[in-house]
């Protein structure tokens, strides 16, 4: 042992050697010329005096109640509630560390996935353990949503997820949103956007967040013509956003008889098999609502307090 150790640096050495080097207490007596007994002490000492500091991760728990009844309401295949402790920072986190855990599974199951922007997504996509996996590649199945200087753009969103798992990934350079026909029915036609068409049109997997009218108004190019990119559309009646399309509170997309998005079809989207959503705000209850009376998803991660509001808002409307 050296010499002129303080006691805490004496515990500091003991708890590492205990904690870090996992040695065995008679191990440390030795080393240190201590009794068991005295190390052992020394152990509770650390622990009590704060230089040892232990934390219990235990996993996230799940309202299999509430599950079961929104499964019987709604027809969804897959649903996560998570219970919840009142702080609502604390609940969205573990939305988002709950469904990022999923959703590598799934993406270990499939070759092509599909994804949306927005902060959801990026802070799932933050939650991602690296992981090299072959014959995977990432691609977006609509356009640019012209957040070119934000991290939960489109384009970057794709790059970003596939950084994670060293995977192709696949963009697609075009607007979300076209308003002249000509030009949206020749663009799919462009050497440069066939290749992710094809691609999208094969998705096994996708994840995305649930959208409100306002993620439109937070986009200067779209706010100021709702009106041509969503034509004869009631814009009070849109209840969410999915892929790019409004929908109202019955799950009905409020599509005019000329569909401005640019991607595949959305009839390619709904027949993705897997279709994944994660709300982590009670701000998006009646979304919820919408998507879950349309089936317009297929799995969804949520806590406690948004599912008591979407069964809440079921009975009232």
């Amino acid at each position: 042992m050296e010499k002129n150790l303080t006691h805490e640096e004496l515990l500091v050495l003991i708890a590492q050697d205990y904690y870090y080097s996992n040695l065995a207490i008679s191990d440390i007596a030795r080393k240190y010329s201590l009794s068991r007994y005295l190390i052992t002490k020394d152990l509770d000492e650390a622990l009590k005096s704060g230089i040892v500091s232990i934390q219990i991760n235990a996993p996230v728990s799940r309202n299999f109640q509430l599950e079961t009844q929104f499964k019987k309401v709604f027809g969804i295949p897959h649903i996560a509630i998570l219970r919840g402790d009142g702080n609502s920072d604390t609940n969205a986190n573990n939305i988002v560390t709950y469904a990022a855990e999923r959703i590598e599974q799934l993406i270990s199951a499939s070759q092509v996935v599909g994804l949306a922007w927005g902060s959801t997504v990026h802070s799932i996509i933050e939650h991602f353990n690296s992981e090299l996996q072959e014959d995977l590649t990432f691609t977006q199945f609509v356009g640019e949503n012209m957040k070119y200087n934000s991290r939960a753009g489109s384009t970057r969103m794709v790059e970003h997820a596939a950084s994670r798992f060293e995977a192709d990934y696949v963009t697609l350079p075009a607007p979300l949103y076209v308003t002249n026909k000509t030009v949206r029915e020749l663009l799919p036609q462009e050497p440069a956007l066939q290749k992710t068409m094809t691609i999208a049109s094969r998705m096994d997997f996708l994840f995305c967040g649930v959208g409100t009218i306002s993620s439109i108004d937070s986009i200067p190019t779209w706010k100021n013509v709702k009106d041509q990119i969503f034509p004869g559309v009631d814009t009070s009646q849109i209840a969410g956003m999915l892929f790019g399309r409004p929908y109202d509170i019955q799950g009905n997309f409020l599509i005019p008889q000329e569909d401005t998005v640019v991607g595949i079809p959305l009839e390619k989207v709904l027949a993705t098999p897997r279709r994944f959503a994660v709300i982590k705000s009670k701000f998006k209850t009646y979304a919820a609502l919408g998507a879950l009376r349309g089936k317009l998803i297929t799995d969804l991660v949520i806590d406690e307090g948004i599912a008591q509001r979407i069964l809440t808002a079921n009975n009232e409307i």
